[in-house]
């Protein structure tokens, strides 16, 4: 993306078909937004799932010759992908994993011709796309490889706060192995020039946690930020980034030290997310950085027992939706 557009074309992938991911897609359908919103996902799942919640969603075919214009409420244009079996809501099924992976292959495409400006993501089952034998540890790594990105990081931002994160699903037992000086470097890197470039922050200010309780008091509670952490920041502070840490995770969210922080580097999946979410839970986005367009999704999962009951909030999804839209429009600009 070499500049700003005004009026942006945004994929979005309805997630896995037995969770809740078609019912966020089919409420936020059903406003108005100042953007062209093209849906993947299963049309026969959709309509299904419109007529349980009682919808008026019309779904109308996608083609490329589409112009584009502002979403109309209510009007969905989809690209059809068939599920392989019959879904049913809340009963997560491997045999239809392949078509969750199809509709993000499909995204990603779009977002690489250049049709598409950006993608935003429905939740997926993990644990159902492992099964089914492909290794699957989330969005952020496969669309890494899916692209040949060198470096992305997830990140998790809410209207006060952003949290990006060091390592991102992974067993706790491997997170002090996954951090080397390389990584750190590569990771804090993204993040500077990404903030520059798509949040328009002229100079961020980086609050890098340590690892250990207490940031590893010196040593006494592990060597990870003596030998690792602190010199990768001093290295990058070296080079002009506004670096803050290794600080203790405890206090690093306290009001004193948000004053002086655009976003944090947690060193771990737990360490940060659970502070943002508890704060912003229906309004958090998380964002992948590193990667050659832009991607925004939903920070929750499937919740498939929530799933054809109508009670799942589609605002993390609107929140998603707003987000790409605006960061595509800061392109550049």
């Amino acid at each position: 993306m070499t500049g700003s557009v005004a009026l942006p074309r945004i994929v979005i992938t309805a997630g896995e078909p037995a969770g809740i991911g078609p019912d966020i897609l089919l409420k936020a359908a059903l406003r108005p937004h100042q953007a062209q919103l093209v849906a993947v996902g299963c049309a026969d799942v959709l309509s299904a799932r419109a007529a349980q919640l009682k919808l008026d969603i019309r779904l109308t075919p996608y083609t490329s010759t589409n112009s584009v214009t502002p979403h109309h409420a209510g009007v969905l244009p989809l690209i059809n992908i068939p599920t392989t079996q019959v879904v049913c809501a809340g009963t997560a099924d491997k045999s239809n994993a392949s078509h969750v992976l199809a509709m993000i292959e499909q995204a990603v495409a779009l977002c690489a011709s250049g049709e598409c400006h950006a993608m935003v993501t429905g939740p997926v089952q993990k644990s159902v796309i492992n099964d089914a034998g492909t290794p699957f540890s989330g969005h952020t790594e496969y669309l890494c490889e899916a692209t040949n990105s060198n470096e992305v990081v997830m990140l998790l931002a809410s209207d006060t706060l952003r949290v990006a994160l060091a390592t991102t699903h992974l067993p706790l037992s491997q997170v002090p192995l996954a951090i080397t000086p390389e990584m750190l470097t590569n990771k804090l890197i993204v993040i500077n020039q990404d903030l520059k470039q798509h949040f328009g922050i002229a100079q961020p200010r980086i609050t890098v946690l340590g690892l250990n309780p207490h940031a590893g008091e010196g040593g006494y509670l592990g060597g990870e930020e003596l030998g690792i952490i602190e010199p990768a920041c001093d290295a990058l502070r070296q080079q002009g980034l506004s670096i803050a840490g290794p600080v203790p995770a405890d206090s690093a969210f306290i009001a004193s030290v948000r004053a002086k922080t655009d976003v944090y580097l947690a060193m771990y999946h737990d360490q940060g997310l659970p502070v943002l979410k508890s704060e912003g839970f229906d309004n958090a986005v998380n964002v992948t950085l590193g990667l050659p367009f832009i991607r925004t999704s939903v920070d929750h999962g499937t919740a498939l027992t929530l799933a054809g009951t109508g009670t799942a909030s589609e605002l993390s999804l609107q929140a998603a939706i707003q987000s790409a839209i605006q960061l595509v429009q800061k392109v550049g600009s």
